[in-house]
């Protein structure tokens, strides 16, 4: 007769243990799991579709258990990619002599204790079940290649049941999103808010001296705790709302990946921690735009995600644009995405789970009829970007512009770049930016479109390689700034070049050509030279 041991709720630190399991768990990357799944169940995996994966990975291990390997050595050697994918990404049982080859340093039992397995018993054929999600991560940011491990609640499809209230959520869409626009500038004091997991403190360790993490719930900070030592992080844990636990403390640089999804505040609505903060609307992400200034040390920036509401007869611009005018700070919003109420409602019906078929639809009837009593149209997704000037700088900077699409490269650079330009350019007159030698950003290039039998072309594009991959469309003038932009000469001697090579007024030129320069300094497909 066996019995089932206790295991916690949540995962422990045990700084005897973590060190044996960080060897166990240097196979299993993300590279061995993608060869274990195979490209297609690797890709139905990131839709929520795990039944290819499950395939494959009980055909690895019934491979693994049948093999006539000469020794259990040899056979543990083969099989730990494919016995911790199986138990910590898919949720699947497996046998505990199976466990046991998989984590020889660390073993079942220290495992269990770690909150990490729950153990169906003492025999080597009893099942052994994972109690958290554990997975290699590895993500490309603007320093370059990192990797680690992250542990989380296990997804919908591992525990075949719906999601805990206060579920602790992996490295999903928007955590990924959130790290390729962080900029990633050496720094003293990080504060990442709203940390979760914890993928966005490791992220942080990379550049920054000192990195705080707050919650307001307290599994996620065990798990936090649990990631950063794992990968032998260290940042300050602390629990509460927004920013209540470092009142009175500044940052370099705030990071947040806030509970910023818009949900009613009745009935029949689930509240799931990771998403929900608890207020009407917007309000979240409000709270954070107009409250960060009293956290940002002066030089100090902002990056966080959000959703705003786009209600009827009232401009995003200007809603949202409200909220920079309140927080004092340098403000740029980025508007990536864009979903009608219906879509939205969609969308986190599904996030929550799986819904009997009578509670789904009074779920979207609530979520229509709370958009519809504040007149919401749409729902607006991207990133705010906050700046404290360092001193009086003049005038500030104000931007809010749509750009879809989805963060798929590295934009931490190119973001920090074109704050710092636009900042610039916010405190520098006209004289001034003409008297600025300037230099065509490398990743640049040219396009021109010609009708069939012209000389001249019909459309100039000036398109970015990296960045937002912005396409500027450029008349011959503008086009032939920017292309004479190589450093020597000023803009406003190339602009009076162009004047008498066109044979147009120098002063309406310069004015007509002034607008679109600002643009191009500002979205970064021209730089300013580097002193003589």
């Amino acid at each position: 007769m066996t019995s089932r041991t206790a295991a916690p709720d949540r995962p422990v630190v045990d700084a005897e243990v973590i060190p044996r399991l960080r060897e166990d768990l240097e196979p299993f990357t993300v590279d061995a799991v993608l060869d274990l799944l195979g490209p297609v169940a690797h890709s139905a995996l990131a839709r929520e579709q795990p039944l290819p994966a499950r395939l494959a990975v009980t055909r690895a291990l019934a491979a693994a258990e049948s093999s006539a390997a000469p020794s259990a050595a040899e056979l543990g050697a083969a099989e730990p990619p494919a016995v911790l994918a199986a138990l910590f990404v898919l949720g699947m049982p497996v046998p505990r002599r199976a466990a046991e080859r998989a984590l020889p340093r660390t073993g079942v039992a220290a495992a269990t204790r770690l909150g990490l397995l729950e153990a169906g018993g003492e025999a080597p054929e009893d099942d052994v079940r994972a109690l958290v999600d554990l997975r290699p991560y590895a993500a490309v940011d603007a320093l370059g290649t990192a990797s680690w491990w992250v542990a989380s609640d296990l997804s919908e499809h591992a525990v075949r049941g719906p999601l805990r209230a206060d579920h602790v959520l992996g490295v999903g869409g928007a955590s990924l999103s959130l790290a390729r626009c962080a900029f990633r500038r050496p720094v003293g004091a990080t504060l990442d808010l709203g940390t979760g997991c914890g993928v966005q403190a490791l992220h942080a360790a990379r550049h920054s001296a000192r990195v705080t993490a707050t919650d307001l719930s307290a599994r996620a900070l065990a798990f936090a705790r649990f990631t950063l030592a794992l990968n032998g992080v260290h940042a300050d844990l602390r629990r509460g709302d927004l920013l209540t636990p470092v009142a009175g403390e500044s940052f370099d640089q705030v990071v947040s990946n806030p509970p910023f999804v818009i949900t009613p505040r009745h009935a029949p609505m689930p509240a799931y921690a990771y998403r929900d903060g608890g207020a009407v609307g917007d309000a979240i992400v409000e709270r954070l735009v107009t409250g960060l200034g009293s956290v940002l040390a002066p030089g100090g920036t902002a990056q966080l995600l959000g959703n705003w509401e786009h209600r009827r007869g009232e401009p995003w611009t200007e809603r949202v644009g409200s909220w920079l005018d309140r927080s004092g700070l340098d403000g740029w919003v980025v508007q990536r995405d864009l979903q009608d109420p219906a879509e939205y409602a969609e969308m986190w019906i599904r996030d929550g789970g799986s819904p009997d078929p009578a509670l789904h639809e009074a779920q979207y009837a609530a979520w229509l009829a709370d958009f519809d009593d504040r007149d919401v149209e749409a729902v607006g997704f991207g990133v705010v970007v906050l700046h404290r000037p360092d001193g009086d700088s003049g005038s500030r900077l104000r931007r809010l512009e749509e750009v879809p699409g989805s963060a798929d490269a590295a934009l931490g650079d190119h973001l920090a770049a074109s704050l710092e330009a636009q900042t610039w350019l916010a405190a520098c007159d006209d004289t001034a930016l003409l008297a600025t030698r300037l230099v065509v950003a490398p990743d640049v290039t040219e396009e021109r479109y010609h009708r069939p039998g012209e000389e001249d072309a019909q459309v100039v594009l000036l398109r970015q390689g990296a960045g937002f991959s912005r396409a500027v469309r450029a008349d011959t003038a503008l086009a032939g700034l920017a292309g004479a932009c190589d450093g020597e000469l000023s803009a406003g001697r190339i602009v009076a070049a162009l004047a008498v090579l066109l044979e147009r007024d120098a002063d309406g030129l310069v004015r007509d050509l002034l607008p679109g320069l600002r643009a191009l300094v500002a979205d970064g497909l021209l730089t300013r030279a580097a002193p003589a």
